[in-house]
Formats: structure tokens, C-alpha cells, sequence
């Protein structure tokens, strides 16, 4: 049971105060539920013109090479996109996401989604990689609550509990739930870390087999990311493939990666393909690009995340572009960087990874 309040009851008059206060600090946050204002095309000016003169820049950016023969050529690329707009966004993840399921879905489940999706303009696939984003996004934003709550969650454990019910009662990733266990046992950090990432041998019979159970219904926050990790690069090669029949020059990350570590120590900054060429998509000048093999969606966490990524891309080499695998929300917005989806792209090499992949499990 909570606690009562110890909150001293305001005026009416402090009431209204405080409440008009809030609806100014709403409307100059940028309006709903926190949502960015929509930028205008001249707040991303500097963005652009940094893009277009980045071969002028003396010495030029990290990785662009001081002579490129032939010089750089102007090239055109029109692309079609088609988002998601957010009321359908917001419509599918409630149908897509639903409390204490974070792992993979048995096929009635995905059946029943395509089912209640079937009204809507949202592809299975996005919806899906959608479900993916909103449970991260809950996991991030529960930690904290999951932590208080440790000591909890350990005695609960210690009664009986598996840490699958303890999962759906808090409605927290299962491995995140354990986690919060071992914490509550005393466990530091770096003792969880090292145990559950190199030795869960060494966890007592009860733990391992729960540890185990937990990642396998657990894709949010399970050690083992391989499968979606290679998955992602299948895309990257996609998309050097595109731009290559087009006629683009560029660099790419691990070509960036090894130069930096080289001259550095370390990696800096490191775009999926630079390009030695001046690439207009839509337009629009764009230095850089950037794969990302999910679905944009409109959410404060993942947006929060690539915006930081764009920001240090656009100091550097000016505005690029993001390129979604399942598409974007419209609502979605990036300063310094243009959204793109798959449309043009010839995805059949991704097609096959997966079936290969299915057919391995």
C-alpha cells in the first residue's frame, strides 16, 4: 500500500496558479507529452551549409581526404518515402505492446497483431520493430523503479517467485528483473556484469536455470544481441550496394574506424558511410549516412539517442541522413539529418539472413 500523501492541500488560488504555470511550461517545451517543435528548413541552415562547403575546409574533416580525384561530383538521388503517421503509430503500439511481454512472440500472438493491424496503414514488420521500441523505451524509464524496489524483488525471489511472474508483476525485461534481484542480494555492478556476461556458470542451480529462462523470452535487454547485431550489418551492405550502382564514393565505419584507432587510439567519429561525393537526396545536401535497423518511431528514448549520434556527425561534417529499415513515424524529427526509409532499396539479401536465421533455430 502507498503511503499517504503529507502534501499540504493548496488554495484554490495557488491551485490555478500552479496549473497555469504548468500549461506555459508545456507550451514552451514544445506542446504534448513533450513533443519537439517541428523545425523549420532555416533552423538547420548551418547544418547544410557546413555539408555543402566541407570540401572547401582546410584541413578538412576527420576522414574526407585532403585530395579526391576526380574532385568531388554533384550527385542527385531522388527518394521516395512513406511514413507512419503518429495517431497510427500510437494506435499500433497499443495494439502491438502489451503489458509484460518482452520476448519473442509465439505465431498466434503475431497472427493475432496482423489481424487487428489489418485496418490500418502499418506493415506487420513495423509494427513489430515498433513493439520493439516501446518496450526498450519502458525498460530504460523503469530501471530506476525497478532498483528501488531490489530488495523487494530478492526476498519475492527467495519465497518462490520465478522471475518471469516477478517480470509480469512489475512489467520490467525478465533479465532487468533479474538483475534488480542480484542487486538487491548486494551485488555490485560490476559483479552482475561479469557473472551474467562471461561466467553464469557460476551462479547456483536455481539462479542459472532462471537466468537462462529469463534470456530466452527477453529481447530487450538479453546479453546475447548477435543475431540483431549481424542482422544490421546485412543491412549496411544493402545500402553501400545503392549507393554504389549509383555512382557515390564514400567511406565506410570500418574504414573510418581503423584510420581513427590508428592516428588516435580510438574510434571518433565514425558515420556507416561517408561520402566523397556531394549527394543531394531530395535536394537536400547530405554529408553522411547512417542505417539504422529498426523502425523510426517517435519516442523521447530512441530520439534522444540518434539526435545525439546526428549532433556529433553534423560538428564535424555537416547534415546526413538516417535511412530506417521498417520506415519512420512523421512525427519524428532530427535536426541535422534528413529521415529515409527502405523504399528504394533491394532488401533480398536481409530476406535471406532471416531465413536462414529462422531455419537455424
Amino acid at each position: 500500500m502507498e503511503p499517504p500523501s503529507l502534501e499540504v492541500p493548496l488554495s484554490d488560488e495557488k491551485s490555478g496558479k500552479r496549473r497555469r504555470g504548468r500549461r506555459r511550461r508545456r507550451r514552451d517545451s514544445g506542446g504534448r507529452n513533450g513533443a519537439p517543435k517541428k523545425q523549420s528548413p532555416a533552423s538547420d541552415t548551418e547544418a547544410v551549409e557546413r555539408a555543402i562547403n566541407r570540401f572547401n575546409q582546410n584541413p578538412p574533416p576527420m576522414g574526407v581526404p585532403a585530395e579526391i580525384d576526380p574532385p568531388p561530383e554533384r550527385i542527385d538521388v531522388s527518394w521516395k518515402t512513406k511514413a507512419v503517421s503518429k495517431d497510427v503509430q500510437r494506435k499500433a503500439g497499443d495494439i502491438a505492446c502489451i503489458p509484460g511481454e518482452f520476448g519473442f512472440l509465439p505465431e498466434d500472438r503475431v497472427q493475432e497483431i496482423a489481424d487487428k493491424l489489418y485496418h490500418l496503414p502499418i506493415t506487420l514488420e513495423q509494427a513489430l520493430s515498433l513493439r520493439s521500441a516501446l518496450n526498450q523505451e519502458k525498460s530504460v524509464y523503469s530501471h530506476s523503479r525497478l532498483m528501488r524496489r531490489a530488495n523487494e524483488l530478492s526476498r519475492r525471489y527467495n519465497s518462490g517467485e520465478s522471475v518471469i511472474a516477478l517480470s509480469k508483476r512489475f512489467d520490467a525485461p525478465p533479465v532487468n528483473t533479474f538483475r534488480a534481484i542480484l542487486t538487491g542480494r548486494g551485488w555490485s555492478k560490476n559483479r552482475i556484469k561479469e557473472t551474467l556476461n562471461k561466467q553464469p556458470h557460476r551462479l547456483n542451480k536455481r539462479d542459472r536455470e532462471q537466468f537462462e529462462l529469463a534470456e530466452s523470452v527477453d529481447r530487450v535487454s538479453s546479453v546475447d544481441q548477435s543475431d540483431t547485431q549481424s542482422a544490421a550489418e546485412v543491412f549496411e551492405d544493402i545500402l553501400c550496394d545503392y549507393f554504389e550502382s549509383l555512382g557515390v564514393r564514400f567511406r565506410r565505419q570500418e574504414e573510418l574506424l581503423a584510420e581513427q584507432k590508428d592516428s588516435e587510439g580510438r574510434a571518433i567519429i565514425t558515420p556507416d558511410l561517408l561520402f566523397l561525393d556531394d549527394v543531394r537526396i531530395n535536394g537536400a545536401p547530405c554529408a553522411w549516412i547512417d542505417a539504422k535497423h529498426f523502425f523510426g518511431a517517435d519516442l523521447k528514448f530512441p530520439r534522444k539517442k540518434t539526435q545525439k549520434q546526428v549532433d556529433r556527425y553534423v560538428a564535424e561534417y555537416g547534415q546526413g541522413g538516417i535511412v530506417y529499415r521498417h520506415g519512420f513515424c512523421d512525427g519524428l524529427r532530427l535536426k541535422g539529418a534528413i529521415q529515409l526509409d527502405a523504399s528504394p532499396l533491394d532488401l533480398t539479401p536481409l530476406d535471406d539472413f532471416h531465413e536462414k536465421a529462422r531455419n537455424a533455430s
